[in-house]
């Protein structure tokens, strides 16, 4: 690979620039230039180099073996320009003028509809949300649960910016259909959306295990607004009896919210340990003793057989015959993406809705991106890469090519006021692998390597190593140095603050 054929992606939001040095800022989610590594596409040949560019937002030709660093006509950046060659990729069409339409109105959607709007000022946004409020923050929903803010706090914008920024708001309104060949979405309502471009941003929905009583009243999950008050006024029941299903984040934090309302929680986990994909037994046992601190109730290794009751939830029964007394259950056990639309619209559908580098899928006229999207085999379902996917998607069906390379698979956190970082694998596979750990009275710091490379690792109470940690993993550095060596866990913590 040549200079002028670098690819450089972003390790904060998955952006794929293309030139001989990184850009100064991510368009995407503005980290800075030293949050760029060279990354080679291992399903792809190099772009072959090329003699002319054209600017994707007004046309311009550029002649060189590299776009100009400022498009001398509107102004755009060098990413902005596609080469002109045969054998380099190019967009399905150039200037796409819309009508675009965005199905669903989570942190994706929006961030589509903010970057369409920057990409084509003249542009039809529509943006379909079932919901009857404005989009919010989805991930506040447990803050507001907790009292830390309220309702108006919520949505992501006023109903004011929509309308200035001419993006059609259509709340309380479903899409029921898709039909990608004649690029028409059926609503609920009976309407006929027109695209030229879609993007299904449609998210996912809470995955209620098959144990019997989950229909009961009193119990329900958390995912809507409307669940947020349909919780609160159970909880504001004097001596409400509160018990919380699955011990992830958001079971956590519901839990946590529930207490800070005076509410008896409990809460239940069926694995070993808390955050189980994220924490080895240590560091989970470590999160359970600051869970309990919070006025919670922990039970882990706890198995639901029924949510017992007659008309109302009265209780949840385990595994071990143990009855837990209950008002509400908070059922927090993960989510599925909403994939039916895409599946009856003959689309390629996996885990969630199958889609290239440039979040398009198997319809060359439709995008996906967030929840509801699997890239590379992934899943994301988190919100930093939701947003980022929104952005790219859009830029893409503005016409601007944008690849979006992944991020590594790893969760920063505050849980319950804990600050955690979880990289990489968890448990050690074989006798190659090597664990180091150290823990203090604050902090619980926890490293996989294998082959002298590290693979995994975990900070729990002190996430100052988190950046340099996952530098390392992914540059593959050696540290063959500090391998089996009964000391070599603190002159390993030496060097990386250094």
């Amino acid at each position: 690979m040549t200079e002028k054929d670098a690819a450089w992606r972003c390790s904060v939001c998955g952006y794929i620039h293309r030139g001989a040095e990184p850009p100064e800022l991510c368009p995407i989610c503005g980290a800075p230039q030293d949050q760029f590594e060279l990354w080679q596409d291992p399903t792809q040949p190099p772009p072959a180099a090329a003699q002319k560019w054209r600017c994707l937002i007004c046309a311009y030709i550029h002649d060189g073996i590299e776009p100009p660093d400022i498009c001398p006509v509107c102004g755009a950046t060098a990413n902005h320009f596609e080469p002109l060659n045969e054998t380099a990729k190019a967009a399905p069409d150039a200037h796409p003028r819309g009508p675009f339409v965005i199905v669903g109105g989570g942190i994706a959607g929006v961030a589509a509809a903010e970057t369409l709007r920057q990409s084509s000022a003249a542009s039809e946004i529509t943006l379909v949300s079932k919901e009857t409020e404005l989009p919010y923050r989805r991930l506040n929903l447990t803050r507001y649960l907790a009292g830390e803010i309220g309702a108006p706090q919520l949505p992501i914008h006023p109903k004011s910016w929509y309308e200035k920024q001419d993006v059609r708001l259509r709340l309380s309104v479903e899409a029921r259909a898709i039909r990608p060949d004649y690029q028409t979405v059926e609503l609920s309502d009976g309407t006929v959306l027109t695209f030229e471009r879609l993007l299904l941003a449609a998210g996912a929905h809470p995955f209620i295990p098959p144990f019997p009583g989950t229909h009961r009243q009193g119990v329900t999950t958390l995912r809507t607004i409307e669940d947020g008050d349909r919780i609160l006024r159970a909880a504001e029941e004097d001596e409400a009896k509160c018990v919380c299903i699955g011990g992830g984040i958001l079971g956590l934090e519901t839990a946590a919210a529930l207490a800070r309302r005076s509410a008896d929680v409990t809460l239940l986990e069926g694995h070993g340990w808390l955050l189980p994909r994220q924490l080895d037994r240590r560091a989970g046992e470590l999160l359970a003793d600051h869970t309990m601190t919070k006025g919670i109730k922990l039970r882990v290794g706890a198995h639901t057989r029924e949510i017992v009751g007659n008309d109302h939830v009265q209780g949840v029964l385990l595994e071990d015959d143990t009855v837990i007394p209950a008002d509400l259950v908070v059922i927090a056990t993960g989510v599925r993406s909403n994939t039916h639309l895409a599946r009856s619209a003959g689309l390629q559908v996996n885990r969630g809705v199958v889609v290239d580098d440039t979040l398009k899928t198997s319809h060359p006229a439709v995008f996906a991106a967030g929840d509801i999207a699997e890239h590379r085999g992934v899943v994301y379902g988190t919100w930093g890469p939701s947003q980022a996917q929104g952005r790219i998607a859009a830029m893409n069906m503005a016409g601007m090519v944008t690849e979006f390379g992944g991020v590594p698979r790893s969760n920063t956190l505050k849980v319950l006021g804990l600050e955690l970082f979880s990289i990489g694998q968890i448990a050690s596979e074989d006798a190659s692998f090597e664990e180091m750990w150290w823990e203090d009275n604050t902090s619980y710091f926890r490293f996989l390597l294998r082959d002298s490379q590290l693979v995994g690792a975990i900070l729990l109470g002190d996430t100052g190593l988190a950046a340099r940690v996952q530098r390392a993993m992914e540059s593959r550095e050696d540290f063959s140095q500090f391998a089996r060596r009964p000391d070599g866990v603190s002159e390993f913590l030496a060097y990386l603050r250094e």
